[in-house]
């Protein structure tokens, strides 16, 4: 879908600005996959379902339709498009599995015909919209498609996806763009090179029982990388990117034996370099970095410039966006030394993550950026490899330190008991293959060492597809085994992820006393509580939207308080139905249950009897709801004493079908205070 919407659009708008200059990284496994829908008509789940007549859908077929055909940004993908976001409203917006299989019993052939078309155009990109009829007339008509109708939509998605490379081919020789790589399978290389290397960032961090060294994989997953972007543009890159902007030493070296004359990474990493904070002349420029005779190059983006692309701007105007992008490069321009040397000021960014939440995909944004930065004098747009040859870097690092672009340090792929077992079992398995040359066996080693699998490991990151991660990378490793005649470990059987207490956004800072009225009373009310932010921990970028958008949570000395924000209309009744539970695992099992059946809503206290189930035991008045939930219940009622750690989550019941679980797949946790809570908190 990205690939319809963001691949082709982002370097096609260029011709339209022919002084404008990027540099697009395109991973050579993201480009394997589009050449197997291009060359070897492959499909996936949701292509074969929306090619299928709605008459032929088995049952699960409709849930899975129903469930998944709605999987794109609601507020600028969905909604605009009257019939799309009735189809949508028809489902529910907020459903249970068991509610989906009812709701599908609800929606005619036409209506299913309608979602797979509807799919499959709103995720066709700004530039398609325009100049292609068949995806323009279908937007206009807006419903009752046809069959045919819907299988010429399909086949524009295969010539969409068949003009990526291409296109991205045709600018680069004429040296618009620079097309650089990534390592073959997005491995993260400093821990290849040598787990143990992650200390340096995080001194106090638990590694994996085996240490995990092979340089040799990172040399491969390079070189494969080079010699694919060869086949496919007709010479060697210039550029890397590493997986996460992740270097260290050995990767530097590693990648200038493969050919490679520069590679980027975060500013933090070149401040941590220096071991002190970075004044602009330091920061706008690329070094040099010397390993084994030989030499590369490394250049820093600015942070805060990329971070307002990727997540800011989206809510701006286009012209104020631009306008505010250009003041802070004009302002880097005016705290640079007049010396008459070049500067470099890189902005770099996840790809295609950032425009869908655009109204318009990011066009306008992107058209008034191109142009002003295409006129401005004082501007010059330029390819790293263009400005490293014609301006060589003087200053040289002598000793790169070893960090990803997230943080600075590579805790979301190790350190965690989940990421570390998932490299002690990558471990295992390279043993075995170690002189073996089963190439097809050594292929799903290197797929295995992606970084995207121990990404969903750990606290850092969660999706409704955990189990589908765990598993698939669990099998990878297993067909290792498979393909060498050995046995399958009976581990490699059982999931690694699981349930476990999670980090929340923000822990609780001071006692807080909220009033009870479903209102944010003051802005200082819930200041100091724990936040739980659903939206930052949902980890996948199109997941639908969620009931729950944040959890609060925060105690005085007697009492424990919850907050929930919510994206439902509490004034209009749209909890009807619903029942809020904050579930109390430890130390003594219990929940709050406020039911919103019929006004007023009540707020019960349950507890297990002697059968195990859930018996009421008492109504609480210590509640409000209005814009948002609150509720508080004493440490006494909930049988929790000064030092107990309290662990809980979240849960949502709709018509007795749980809908949400947060954090999915753990609990969040939280001490009772003593009397040296706030003191302690203080000298923190």
């Amino acid at each position: 879908m990205h690939g319809i919407k963001d691949y082709y659009d982002m370097v096609a708008i260029l011709e339209d600005y022919p002084n404008m200059k990027a540099t697009f990284n395109l991973v050579p496994s993201l480009v394997e996959q589009i050449d197997d829908y291009v060359f070897n008509n492959a499909k996936d789940i949701s292509l074969k379902i929306s090619e299928k007549d709605p008459k032929s859908l088995s049952d699960e077929e409709l849930v899975y339709l129903l469930k998944n055909f709605f999987m794109a940004n609601w507020e600028t993908m969905i909604k605009p498009y009257n019939r799309y976001h009735a189809m949508l409203l028809k489902r529910g917006r907020f459903v249970s599995d068991h509610e989906i299989a009812d709701a599908a019993k609800r929606f005619t052939r036409q209506e299913i015909l309608d979602l797979q078309v509807w799919f499959n155009l709103t995720w066709f990109g700004f530039i398609y919209r325009k100049i292609d009829p068949v995806v323009s007339e279908l937007i206009k008509k807006e419903t009752n498609f046809t069959t045919e109708e819907k299988l010429s939509l399909l086949a524009k998605q295969k010539e969409l996806l068949s003009k990526i490379i291409p296109k991205h081919k045709e600018l680069m020789e004429k040296n618009q763009i620079e097309v650089t790589t990534s390592p073959f399978y997005h491995p993260i290389l400093p821990l290849l090179c040598d787990t143990s290397i992650a200390k340096e960032s995080m001194p106090e961090i638990k590694l994996p029982c085996t240490r995990f060294r092979h340089p040799e994989d990172a040399m491969e997953q390079i070189k494969r990388a080079v010699k694919f972007h060869e086949e496919h543009f007709g010479s060697k890159p210039a550029g890397m990117w590493p997986s996460e902007g992740s270097v260290s030493p050995d990767v530097a070296g590693i990648a200038a034996q493969n050919g490679i004359k520069w590679i980027a990474t975060d500013e933090g990493v070149l401040s941590n370099s220096f071991r002190k904070k970075l004044s602009p002349e330091e920061l706008y420029k690329p070094y040099t970095i010397s390993k084994d005779g030989n030499n590369i190059h490394v250049i820093f983006r600015n942070h805060f410039l990329s971070d307002q692309i990727g997540f800011v701007y989206q809510r701006w105007r286009a012209k104020d966006a631009v306008a505010d992008f250009k003041h802070h490069l004009h302002n880097i321009k005016a705290s640079l030394p007049d010396n008459g040397k070049q500067y470099l000021i890189s902005v770099i960014l996840d790809g295609e993550n950032a425009w869908e939440y655009f109204k318009d995909g990011g066009e306008e944004f992107l058209r008034t950026l191109y142009d002003e930065l295409s006129k401005d004098p004082n501007i010059k747009p330029v390819l790293p490899k263009d400005f490293i040859q014609e301006f060589p870097p003087e200053s040289k690092i002598e000793r790169l330190f070893p960090a990803s672009w997230i943080n600075n340090n590579f805790r979301i792929w190790i350190g965690h008991d989940e990421d570390n077992l998932a490299w002690d079992y990558l471990g295992k398995a390279r043993n075995i293959l170690e002189g073996q040359e089963n190439e097809t066996a050594w292929k799903e080693l290197y797929v295995a060492e992606g970084s995207d699998w121990c990404w969903w490991f750990g606290d850092d990151h969660s999706s409704e597809n955990d189990p589908a991660f765990d598993t698939l990378f669990r099998k990878h490793l297993s067909n290792i085994y498979q393909l060498l005649g050995k046995p399958i470990p009976t581990y490699l059987k059982k999931p690694i992820k699981q349930l476990r207490t999670l980090k929340p956004t923000r822990e609780p800072a001071y006692y807080i006393e909220p009033v009870m009225d479903g209102l944010i009373t003051s802005y200082y009310e819930w200041l100091s509580a724990g936040c739980f932010d659903v939206n930052k921990t949902k980890g996948a970028m199109h997941q639908i939207d969620t009931v729950v958008s944040a959890v609060y949570y925060g105690f005085s000395k007697s009492s424990v308080f919850f907050r929930l924000d919510c994206q439902l209309n509490f004034q209009k009744r749209e909890c009807k139905g619903y029942k809020f539970n904050i579930l109390i695992h430890h130390p003594k099992q219990c929940k709050l249950e406020l039911y919103c059946e019929s006004p007023p809503p009540v707020l019960s206290l349950y507890k297990l009897n002697d059968n195990d189930n859930w018996e009421k035991t008492k109504e609480l008045s210590s509640f409000g709801i209005s814009k948002i939930i609150e509720m508080g219940i004493s440490f006494f009622e909930l049988g929790a004493n000064p030092g107990d750690e309290v662990q809980f989550s979240v849960v949502i019941i709709k018509d007795g079908n749980e809908l949400e679980h947060w954090p999915r797949g753990g609990m969040l946790s939280f001490k009772v205070p003593d009397d040296s809570f706030e003191l302690n908190n203080w000298k923190i």
